[in-house]
C-alpha cells in the first residue's frame, strides 16, 4: 500500500479532497500543523514547513507527496517567506533525501494573475504573478523543475483556479474547480508514468475559461464538471459586489489590485 502524504490536510481544499482520496489511496496520511476536524480514519502527522526535521519525519517513507501546505493568501512578505518558500524549498529537499518519486504541487492562478481576462494563455507563458502569494507559486514551479530535472522526481505543478462546486461570481465561472476533477489531476501527477516535469491548470470544463489546459488533456485528464450550469448563481453574486477598476481587468482579479500603484493602469509587458 503506497504511502501517500496530504500536505495542508486541514485548509478548505484538504478537507474537500480527503475522502476522494482515501478511496484511491488507502495509504494516504495527513499532515498540518494541526489535525483536521474530521481525519476520516486516516493517520496524522503534525509538521510545521518552516521545521525541517518535523518535515523530514512526517515524510519518512512516503512514495509521493501532494503538497497543498503553505499560506493559502496573500500575506506579510515574512509570512510568505516562511511558509511558501522556506516550507516548499524544506518538503522538496526532504523528499530528496527521502527518496520520495512523485510531488503534485498546488500552485495557483495568481502565478499568472497579471494577464488580461481578454486572453487566453498555455502552461508556458512568462509568469506574471500578481502578488507575494503569486511570487511563491512561482518560485515553488521553478523549484519543482530543478529537483525534477536534477533529481529525478516526478513533478505536476497545478495552478488551481477556485476549488468548489460552485461559482461564486463571474470571475470564477472561468476558473471553477470540482474536487473531483481535482482528484483526476492528482492521480495524473502520482500515477501517469511518463511525468517528469509538469504544468496544469486546475480547471474544470468551464465554457468561459481563459486557461489552455490541453497540456494535462495530453495526460489523459477528463473534467467531469463545469460551470456553465450555474451561470445564474455567478450573476447574481457578481451583482452583489462593489466594481474593482483593477481587478475586474485581469484575471487574477482582487489579488491584482492589492497595493496596487501603477499609474498605467492594466498595461502588462509585451
Amino acid at each position: 500500500m503506497r504511502r501517500i502524504l496530504l500536505t495542508g490536510a486541514a485548509g478548505g481544499v484538504g478537507r474537500a479532497i480527503t475522502p476522494l482520496l482515501k478511496s484511491l489511496y488507502p495509504g494516504l496520511v495527513l499532515s498540518d500543523l494541526n489535525p483536521p476536524e474530521n481525519k476520516h480514519g486516516l493517520p496524522f502527522v503534525r509538521a510545521d514547513l518552516a521545521d525541517m526535521a518535523a518535515i523530514q519525519a512526517a515524510i519518512a517513507g512516503a512514495d509521493g507527496i501532494i503538497h497543498l501546505g503553505g499560506y493559502s493568501i496573500e500575506g506579510p512578505w515574512e509570512t510568505i517567506l516562511s511558509a511558501n518558500i522556506v516550507g516548499c524549498r524544506n518538503m522538496f529537499e526532504a523528499a530528496r533525501l527521502a527518496g520520495v518519486r512523485r510531488i503534485v504541487f498546488a500552485s495557483s492562478n495568481h502565478v499568472v494573475g497579471f494577464y488580461p481576462r481578454s486572453e487566453k494563455i498555455a502552461h508556458d507563458v512568462t509568469v506574471l504573478p500578481d502578488t507575494r502569494y503569486g511570487v511563491s507559486k512561482a518560485f515553488g514551479e521553478a523549484l519543482g523543475a530543478m529537483y525534477a530535472i536534477k533529481h529525478g522526481i516526478g513533478v505536476a505543478c497545478l495552478r488551481i483556479g477556485n476549488v468548489g462546486e460552485t461559482p461564486l461570481d463571474m470571475r470564477r465561472m472561468s476558473i471553477l474547480l470540482h474536487p473531483e476533477d481535482l482528484v483526476q489531476l492528482i492521480a495524473i501527477g502520482l500515477d501517469h508514468p511518463d511525468i517528469v516535469f509538469e504544468i496544469f491548470y486546475g480547471a474544470s470544463d468551464n465554457a468561459r475559461g481563459w486557461w489552455d489546459n490541453s497540456r494535462a488533456h495530453a495526460f489523459g485528464y477528463k473534467p467531469k464538471h463545469g460551470s456553465e450550469p450555474m451561470l445564474e448563481i455567478a450573476m447574481r453574486e457578481q451583482a452583489k459586489l462593489a466594481p474593482d477598476p483593477i481587478g475586474d481587468r485581469f484575471q487574477g482579479g482582487s489579488f491584482c489590485s492589492i497595493e496596487y500603484t501603477n499609474a498605467d493602469s492594466g498595461r502588462k509587458p509585451t
